[in-house]
């Protein structure tokens, strides 16, 4: 069969990596691609918002699937778009994307269907958020209603940094449209957990679950980012918590989106806290995870290809997924200076000295014939071993060896798992 992936970062490549395992794929292609996605996959230079010009590429090469990696274009409408053209399509209808794409649509349906989530209100007008957030106490949680490229919630330890993001998104639109409107939800505290699940309509097929790091610095200190590292399984994490999560939030989500008309068909990505009352939603994601994607998929015996196919021909509740009992750590090597602003084109060394792990490339290009620098997080350096202290001193030795200038990575990731 003939595939072609949507996007060009960390996700993708390990999409394109699982999918190239699979025998049925003859033609793997990705567009817009990246340095590392280049090994695996012929990269097309498309972006993924060039909506027309993906169809165009599908058709003319006889894609069989096209399969979608980041939000945007899910939010979007891509998947309309190429369904209208006649091409099927992993991923989420634009109907169904409205789960991440609108954080006030999620939190009326979570409190609709009385699916655990936390306590918050939303609003439109920026003197009615104000008012009420000073009726509140910190830490507190403002979150803009749209996509922001994960950058748009802003944990607020005093009320006065809750009222400058407020004036911040509603005001300065720092974020754009996405800040229209917001959501103002109360602090929870516990661990946090991500679940992906293979979802066709009411069938869930939950992934292993993977826990991210989503602060700069060791010790969750400094500003969020995109994910500083994951790890899979949480062997700190009672099994009868993660089922309690799956049958009390996800199946009833999914659930509820079929009753609300709007069928979700793809991968939906749980991002969970587990707080002293039980497990609580934090938000959705319409699609995979990154950088969990990085650790869950190397521990999938089940062949990719097969799910997704079963998944656009509703047949997902047929399929046996089987998972490796292996562990799996992911460090990220990030740009120095990330998430704020960060150089480009920088040389990467020590790529051929890497000896245990799979390199996912997530912000690289090719200059000169060799890789360089091209993102905020450049590299996911993934490692399996038998347990997470194997897999995390794999992953550690060979993200050592690879070298950049400014390279920055956390040095903690999967440290609480060390059970």
């Amino acid at each position: 069969m003939r595939i072609l992936v949507v996007g060009g970062g960390g996700r993708e490549h390990a999409i394109c990596w699982a999918l190239k395992k699979s025998p049925k794929v003859t033609e793997l292609y990705c567009a817009p691609g990246n340095g590392g996605i280049a090994s695996v996959a012929e990269c097309v230079p498309i972006q993924v918002n060039q909506f027309e010009e993906i169809a165009q590429f599908a058709i003319d090469h006889t894609i069989d699937l096209v399969v979608i990696g980041p939000d945007d274009p899910l939010s979007e409408g891509i998947v309309d778009h190429l369904e209208a053209k006649g091409l099927t399509v992993f991923g989420p209808r634009q109907n169904a994307a409205i789960i991440e794409g609108s954080k006030v649509f999620t939190k009326q349906l979570l409190r609709k269907y009385n699916i655990p989530t936390a306590a918050y209100e939303s609003f439109e007008r920026y003197e009615d958020a104000v008012a009420y957030l000073r009726q509140q106490q910190a830490p507190i949680v403002i979150k803009a209603d749209g996509l922001a490229a994960g950058k748009g919630v802003v944990v607020a330890q005093t009320l006065d940094e809750a009222e400058k993001a407020l004036h911040d998104i509603m005001v300065a639109k720092v974020f754009g449209e996405s800040g229209n409107q917001v959501v103002i939800e109360e602090f929870l505290t516990g661990q946090e957990m991500s679940i992906l699940s293979f979802v066709d309509g009411e069938t869930v097929c939950p992934m292993v679950p993977a826990q991210d790091h989503k602060a700069v610095y060791d010790n969750d200190k400094g500003p969020n980012t995109g994910g500083m590292g994951t790890y899979s399984p949480l062997p700190h994490i009672p099994q009868a918590v993660i089922d309690e999560s799956i049958e009390t939030i996800i199946k009833p989500t999914a659930k509820a989106m079929v009753a609300e008309g709007r069928p979700f068909r793809g991968v939906l990505f749980a991002g969970l806290m587990l707080t002293p009352n039980g497990p609580k939603t934090i938000e959705f994601n319409a699609r995979f995870g990154d950088p969990e994607t990085q650790v869950v998929l190397p521990r999938l015996k089940t062949d990719l290809l097969d799910i997704f196919l079963a998944a656009v021909n509703g047949r997902l509740d047929q399929m046996e997924i089987e998972w490796s009992e292996e562990a799996a750590v992911c460090v990220i090597l990030a740009s120095e200076g990330y998430p704020a602003s960060y150089p480009k084109g920088l040389p990467i060394e020590g790529l051929e000295d890497v000896q245990d792990a799979i390199v996912f490339h997530a912000g690289t290009a090719i200059k000169d014939g060799g890789v360089v620098t091209n993102g905020g997080r450049v590299l996911g350096v993934t490692a399996l071993g038998r347990d997470i202290a194997e897999a995390r001193a794999k992953a550690y030795a060979d993200a050592d060896r690879i070298r950049f200038q400014g390279k920055h990575n956390r040095t903690d990731i999967a440290k609480k798992a060390l059970v």
